[in-house]
């Protein structure tokens, strides 16, 4: 074998490039012969000669831009689900330099994802990562000369949702009398607080003990949510429990010493001794036991933001103002007030009482009507009296 260039050098698993040139290093592992990683080398020592001696702007990948943006963010609360997106557009695009990404390279990925049945509105969030990653590196993110990683970012061009998004499904009274017993006992929990307070399922699993004040006069609990757990991060919002949620949030009291909500597998036998497993933390409530659940229940492909629907439609049912369904859903409306008063958490607090139990009232979305029509629910009699909901 002939002698290898300086700075390639046998790896475990094949070869690899360690070279210092310039007073840069240059280093890089898993080529599978020295042929590779010296083609390789030569290129990047081209491309930093090309930097240093003519002004050309670094060529710089996209996996790299990416795991530079993971890495500067990681204070985002939706870092975790945007790691996921970009992991799956990561075979397509990921060892592409930034100016090759464009509609035409991203194709490949977006026939993909609708051969998997993957819906727009998701693809679409990948596709808003990658935006806003080139989008920084045309402005933001610059080199040692100042200049930056991209002359100019291409527009991309989204998926339509007209015709392509799913419609909310609220459930009715009966549906939830049918939901919540066949739930796991956390879930049932989790989703009676959500039904009763309106919050997102995220906020429900990040729920802590710490956010808690309580307010003697109205016999009941508030939950200030730092901004971080907030969607959009704008600033601290407020849980306010009815009575319902109230008793879910009293009944999970001792659990655990930080999350209001949690999970523990319990005994199926030897049930006089202590579950040999401690409770911790819930990440998700859209898990195999929600759609097990949903399927016993014969509600279709229900999601859990869709109890958040209900709220808003019972509330309007029940004839609350607008803005004080705005407050209690977290909408945004420029009105509205940037520290909580007494009187208004005195006025939300009114409000959910009035959807803690059916009312009577018979109330169907749209979305609903025709599922049933066309047998996408089962319709079921509601009993008379509320089945007993599982506990933990």
């Amino acid at each position: 074998m002939g002698q290898t260039t300086r700075g390639v050098l046998p790896d475990k698993d094949g070869w690899q490039v360690d070279k210092w040139k310039w007073k840069k290093r240059f280093r890089q592992r898993g080529f599978n012969s020295a042929e590779e990683a010296e083609g390789w080398l030569i290129r990047e020592l081209q491309a930093h000669q090309q930097v240093q001696l003519h002004g050309v702007r670094p060529a710089v990948s996209f996996d790299h831009a990416a795991a530079h943006y993971l890495l500067t963010n990681q204070d985002k609360p939706s870092l975790a689900t945007e790691a996921y997106l970009l992991k799956s557009i990561m075979p397509f695009i990921g060892t592409l330099a930034l100016p090759q990404i464009h509609d035409s390279t991203l194709a490949p990925y977006i026939t993909a994802r609708l051969a998997d049945g993957i819906a727009h509105k998701t693809i679409n969030l990948a596709l808003g990562v990658v935006r806003r990653i080139l989008n920084l590196a045309c402005s933001a993110w610059r080199d040692d000369a100042g200049r930056t990683w991209l002359d100019k970012a291409p527009a991309i061009t989204m998926l339509p949702l007209v015709g392509h998004q799913r419609e909310p499904m609220p459930i009715t009274w009966g549906q939830q009398r049918q939901l919540i017993p066949k739930l796991p006992g956390h879930l049932a929990r989790m989703s009676l607080f959500i039904l009763n307070t309106g919050v997102r399922d995220d906020v429900a699993c990040s729920l802590r003990w710490e956010w808690e004040i309580q307010i003697p006069e109205l016999n009941c609990s508030v939950f200030e949510v730092p901004r971080e757990h907030v969607k959009g991060r704008r600033r601290v919002r407020v849980v306010v429990c009815n009575s319902v949620a109230q008793s879910v949030v009293d009944a999970c009291r001792g659990q655990h010493k930080e999350f209001v909500f949690v999970y523990r597998r319990e005994r199926v036998k030897n049930l006089h001794l202590v579950a040999a497993q401690p409770y911790r933390p819930i990440a998700r409530m859209n898990n195999s036991g929600w759609r097990t659940a949903r399927e016993a229940a014969g509600l279709g492909d229900l999601h859990v933001h869709d109890l958040r629907h209900t709220v808003g439609m019972r509330l309007r049912e029940a004839g609350i103002a607008e803005g004080t369904i705005a407050d209690l859903l977290w909408h945004s409306k420029k009105s509205i007030t940037h520290h909580y008063s007494v009187a208004q958490i005195v006025e939300l607090h009114g409000a959910l009482e009035k959807i803690k139990a059916d009312s009577g009232a018979w109330n169907k979305s749209l979305h609903t009507l025709r599922l049933e029509q066309a047998g996408g629910f089962r319709v079921v009699s509601p009993p008379e009296v509320p089945q007993q909901r599982k506990t933990a």
